[in-house]
């Protein structure tokens, strides 16, 4: 069973990247690229392991 951070984190990847997706086809290049970039580190970085002291 996923663990309810790695629910949040695929949900958040989603939205950025379906946000990106219609930020694309209506032109806007640039935020699109921004949404895809951030869809693309939230899904490839491990944040929680980031942190430890």
């Amino acid at each position: 069973m996923k663990k309810p951070i790695n629910l949040y984190r695929d949900i958040v990847t989603g939205l950025l990247f379906v946000v990106g997706v219609f930020g694309f086809m209506s032109g806007e290049f640039v935020l699109s690229t921004l949404l895809f970039g951030s869809a693309s580190l939230t899904s490839n970085l491990d944040l929680k392991d980031a942190v430890r002291v």
